[in-house]
């Protein structure tokens, strides 16, 4: 991930789209190169589904949401150190934890096909290169940027180098990206430009031509060898989003399936569409605007309540980041949970607390904080709605209170200390359209298993 012109971290995340196409079929399958008329969409693939490299068939309901729980605090630390970051930073003090969602796109002529984690929190793409002077083990071969015809190196004077303020010119004209983590996990490479190719769902690939991407020939840390990098979606310059505005015009949605409440052997992908085919419309669509801060990576939103049933609790905070109240909550498809502030946590809790007639329980394992016995794995639980401006919400019961293991219920909004997120089970069950040039994200209610 990375604030503006600084960070990147390799944890989360987002969205990384895995398709189930390999190199020998790609030559068989019709690409469309140049501008994109009508769109196009991709498999979304959770960590914990079946399709996913990091899938683990012993993993119960209860070890999946506990983790991502956890993981869901480490990408708040990020969050929340980028945030307060000063210009021309690279360091965070987390670990490059993996995020929620997996990608699967080529690079290069011919391409090669590369799994990265996609990430709503990081503009800048990068994947391991040949040579590499210290890799980390990867399942996929390097991408060597020698057999590609189409890549070339960005120089010290290009847009794209400037922007992503972490780089320096110690190899002539050539521009090299530096970033580095709390935990000492690094990437070190050359800025560059190639042709990129997405696996679209409808079997006519899109090839993009000179999107730039860090080529790491420097890497090592605690990255893991199920992915070779990361796909930055954020708001930034370099972000994908943004290299691609000419072909999708500042447009991208996704209808996300929560994996961790499903089946473990639901074969149902989520999805993320780009372009024209992500416009968000028809009966029931309610927007908001997108609120710029700094650092331009994260998506702001403007939270001005929740309510609990018919009582509405006014959001407000004492630290709720930089900027002042305008922008107060992150939206991330790369974080679980949904954290809000401590003190604004516990008059939530407790007017549910007031609201709920069942028999109250611990989580045996401290993960959670308001949990309740249930013998069906639901509760009788009031209605939530998050009130952002110009957009009330309702939350769907089954993703605010979770059966974590047999008999205990337990509420998926939690405290956090600085930051507040909304996170991707509160985003289930709609489809979610982001618009970077009218500046607003619609939301609608959908079954994302026809999206």
């Amino acid at each position: 991930m990375k604030t503006m012109n600084t960070k990147a971290s390799f944890f989360l995340s987002t969205f990384v789209f895995l398709t189930f196409f390999h190199l020998s079929l790609v030559s068989c399958r019709k690409i469309i190169s140049g501008r994109v008329e009508n769109g196009f969409t991709l498999d979304l693939i959770h960590r914990d589904s079946p399709h996913s490299p990091f899938y683990n068939p012993s993993n119960t309901q209860s070890n999946r949401l506990r983790n991502a729980f956890h993981r869901s605090f480490s990408r708040a630390s990020f969050f929340k150190k980028s945030s307060l970051a000063t210009p021309n930073t690279i360091q965070s003090d987390i670990s490059p934890i993996p995020g929620e969602y997996l990608m699967k796109l080529s690079i290069g002529t011919p391409p090669v096909e590369i799994v990265a984690i996609a990430d709503t929190g990081s503009d800048l793409t990068w994947t391991q290169c040949k040579p590499c002077e210290n890799c980390f083990e990867q399942s996929s071969p390097l991408f060597d940027s020698k057999k590609s015809s189409t890549y070339k190196t960005a120089g010290c004077d290009t847009e794209e180098c400037t922007s992503i303020g972490s780089s320096s010119c110690v190899k002539g004209n050539v521009c090299e990206y530096q970033m580095s983590y709390g935990d000492q996990s690094h990437t070190i490479g050359d800025l560059a430009f190639d042709k990129f190719t997405f696996p679209s769902t409808s079997g006519k690939d899109v090839a993009i031509p000179n999107v730039a991407f860090g080529c790491g020939h420097d890497n090592g840390g605690t990255f893991n060898n199920y992915t070779s990098g990361i796909i930055g979606l954020g708001g930034g310059e370099v972000s994908i989003i943004n290299q691609l505005d000419k072909e999708i015009n500042g447009k991208f949605s996704y209808c996300l399936i929560s994996i961790p409440l499903d089946s473990p052997i639901s074969n149902v992908t989520s999805h993320i569409n780009f372009g024209s085919s992500a416009t968000v419309s028809g009966p029931g669509v309610i927007s908001t605007p997108l609120i710029k801060k700094d650092p331009s990576t994260f998506y702001y939103l403007n939270l001005e309540g929740v309510s609990v049933g018919n009582k509405t609790l006014k959001f407000k905070s004492s630290k709720i980041g930089p900027g002042g109240e305008e922008g107060n909550i992150i939206i991330d498809s790369g974080t679980t949970l949904t954290l809000l502030p401590n003190d604004f946590y516990s008059s939530l809790e407790s007017t549910l607390v007031n609201s709920i007639r069942a028999t109250r329980k611990d989580d045996p394992s401290g993960t959670f904080h308001l949990c309740y016995e249930s013998e069906n794995g639901t509760i009788d639980a009031p209605t939530i709605v998050t009130h952002f401006t110009n957009a009330d919400l309702e939350l769907s019961p089954s993703s605010t209170f979770a059966q974590i293991e047999e008999g205990l219920v337990c509420l998926t909004i939690v405290p956090a200390d600085e930051i507040a997120i909304f996170g991707n089970l509160a985003q289930g069950n709609f489809l979610i359209g982001y618009d970077l040039v009218a500046n607003k994200i619609s939301f609608k209610p959908a079954d994302c298993t026809k999206y």
